[in-house]
């Protein structure tokens, strides 16, 4: 009797059998849209709760670094003021002197001194020459979205705030279609707060408010007309610009209360949209090629299509080349419950405008983000560690204007029975700071005579402890004098200078190697971003003769990321130019394998000239040589030994 042949799916994973995918299972148990967007709302509005205290301490790093150092709040009295409102009614101005936005401006200095940028390295090493044509493209995309730029203000904001978000995109703006990195305020950013893994590898939710225009959320997401009118009905109020329709007290909520702010912006002609991303499971197959000793995953009703029916076509061929059964590659499948990341656009009512499975290739959400240390869910911003040397800074300050106000500055004092009848006081005194004045009074019988009283404002050793809360700023921060390009003392050495300035930046080694795996990490999704939306036209067009070497492999290789100096900067161009010579004075390479991969200023049009010359030679004609006018580009600003080795290279000498 022949055993009956069950198919792999059906007693894997039972028919109609659909509690296992979490987004079905939702569906069925809330068929209102509007109760599921409502559960996704919650878990947002949760994870932005627990990070509010985050928020609170960001805004007060940011206070402190932008020069509004008074505005803490104190209780005297039992009446709550800001520090600068009770200086002030002591009848003071609250000076400050901002330590901390010199601090972060030197940092931010020191780092864009470091002048690198990430490039790809192909994990097989024949497909490197690919892996230069990718960092090329990506030097591109990061040249169109000011990448420089961008990532400095990232480290500014990383120090402020100790986070750092961007958001990679392909879209249209600027009236092109290409990948664009988006900067993430982080008041408007949601993480997951139950992360504690440095490399955000536990991250199952991330999210983003959004406030947009009403033209915009129209643009964004409005394609038929029943979509424009239900968001026509939604944000009504700001459609009309007016108050009123959709108030925070109908909803219970309190304007001044902290949580309000999640569901409804503070103006009211934006129109609001939560942006979430999070992990749902599906059932799916995880399949292993060993033909080809590939690995990758399926849906469960794709397994006949995709792994049944190649497994008997290659039976099939190998019983026609004589292959036994236990020696066939088959593809092999294993049930298993996949997480995956899910997209939400989802407006405070609970409605939701847009949803779906990651559209990118690289199976992730589009931001990018690094929190600083992270060390068991902390985050902590450097500037945070030198608030109190700062405050303390100040204090000295405000306490010193005070003793220097107090103090006796020129009183004059004058015995009642010296002043002349026929006078007052202010007369008097007027009389005494008058130039060539001349006060004419009657002696009294006591000997009393007026007298001019000037004190020296006492420190109290206020100037050491300003002395010593710089000093502690200095050694908390990691910013000495050295790092400042300050001279620590007459007559220091330069030598000496930038051993004591290497020394100090050994202290900020720390935050730029964290600040550079977020990099790494950006440039890792801009290289799946190109490789999934561009095409091999694209890759032509920019990378030019380097993509000459099959264009359509570039879009497929899996590379690595890596941090290495800028081939832009001045130092790297010197260097692998001078490299470049010194391998044409031992004769291994020519004078065209130098141009073309040195970065000469006249390289391109001094290579053309000889590709001309060597053209006029083919042809049986004398070539005409270099013309002046470029032999006098090259002398220009070039290196004398240089110009003497491409004279004679070319024949002109």
């Amino acid at each position: 009797m022949e055993v009956v042949l069950h198919r792999l799916s059906k007693v894997t994973m039972p028919k109609g059998r659909k509690d296992a995918d979490s987004i079905k299972r939702r569906k069925a148990i809330n068929s209102d849209e509007r109760a599921r967007g409502q559960e996704v709302l919650m878990q947002a509005q949760a994870h932005y709760f627990k990070f509010m205290r985050y928020r609170l301490d960001y805004e007060r790093n940011k206070r402190y670094t932008y020069g509004n150092q008074w505005g803490d709040i104190i209780c005297v009295d039992g009446e709550r003021m800001t520090e600068e409102e009770y200086i002030k009614r002591q009848g003071n101005f609250p000076m400050t002197n901002n330590l901390i936005r010199r601090y972060v401006r030197n940092v931010v200095s020191a780092y864009r001194e470091q002048a690198t940028e990430p490039t790809c390295v192909a994990r097989d090493k024949a497909e490197q020459k690919q892996a230069e044509t990718l960092s090329t493209v990506l030097q591109y995309n990061m040249q169109l979205n000011k990448a420089r730029e961008l990532y400095a203000r990232g480290m500014e904001n990383f120090l402020v705030g100790s986070i750092v978000v961007h958001k990679k995109l392909y879209g249209w703006r600027n009236d092109r279609m290409d990948n664009w990195t988006y900067n993430v305020p982080i008041p408007n950013f949601i993480p997951d707060t139950n992360m504690t893994d440095y490399r955000n590898w536990d991250c199952a939710f991330v999210g983003q408010i959004h406030d947009y225009s009403y033209e915009d959320v129209l643009h964004n997401y409005a394609h038929t007309p029943a979509d424009y009118k239900k968001l026509a009905d939604i944000y009504e109020q700001a459609r009309d610009l007016k108050a009123g329709i959709y108030t925070w007290e109908n909803f219970g909520f309190n304007r001044d209360q902290v949580y309000s702010d999640f569901l409804f912006p503070v103006d009211d002609t934006k129109c609001r949209v939560i942006e979430v991303w999070r992990k749902e499971s599906k059932p799916r197959y995880r399949c292993h090629d060993y033909n080809t000793g590939e690995y990758f995953k399926i849906d469960t009703e794709d397994l006949d299509e995709m792994v049944v029916a190649e497994n008997n076509r290659r039976w099939e061929q190998a019983q026609r080349n004589g292959i036994p059964y236990e020696d066939v590659p088959f593809i092999t499948a294993e049930w298993f419950m996949d997480s995956y990341w899910y997209y939400y656009f989802v407006t405070p009512f609970g409605d939701i405008l847009k949803e779906g499975e990651t559209p990118y290739e690289h199976k992730s959400h589009p931001y990018v983000f690094k929190m600083y240390p992270l060390v068991d869910g902390i985050v902590r911003s450097p500037v945070a560690d030198v608030i109190d040397q700062q405050r303390a800074v100040n204090r000295a300050y405000i306490l010193w204007d005070f003793i220097v106000r107090a103090s006796a500055k020129g009183v004059l004092l004058i015995p009642d029975e010296c002043i002349p009848p026929d006078m007052s006081p202010e007369d008097f005194a007027d009389s005494w700071a008058k130039f060539n004045g001349v006060v004419v009074y009657t002696p009294s019988r006591s000997g009393a005579t007026p007298q001019q009283v000037s004190s020296n404002s006492t420190s109290i050793g206020l100037q050491e402890m300003l002395n010593y809360q710089l000093k502690f700023f200095e050694d908390i921060s990691g910013v000495n004098a050295a790092l400042q390009g300050k001279a620590s003392f007459a007559g220091e050495s330069g030598s000496h200078a930038q051993v004591m300035a290497q020394n100090a930046a050994t202290s900020l080694i720390d935050i730029f190697e964290s600040y550079n795996e977020f990099v790494t990490d950006a440039a890792y999704k801009d290289v799946k971003n190109i490789q999934q939306y561009y095409d091999e036209k694209r890759i032509r067009d920019i990378a030019g003769d380097d993509a000459a070497i099959n264009p359509s492999k570039v879009l497929t290789i899996d590379t690595d990321i890596s941090i290495a100096q800028s081939k832009a900067t001045a130092a790297y161009r010197d260097s692998l130019n001078a490299f470049l010579v010194e391998l044409y004075k031992d004769g291994a390479i020519s004078v065209k394998q130098m141009l073309k991969v040195g970065k000469f200023d006249f390289g391109d049009e001094l290579l053309q000239d000889i590709e001309s010359q060597e053209a006029q030679l083919n042809q049986g004609q004398v070539p005409n040589g270099i013309s002046p006018e470029m032999m006098e580009r090259v002398g220009q600003g070039a290196n004398p030994q240089a110009v003497q080795l491409m004279q004679r290279a070319t024949g002109t000498r």
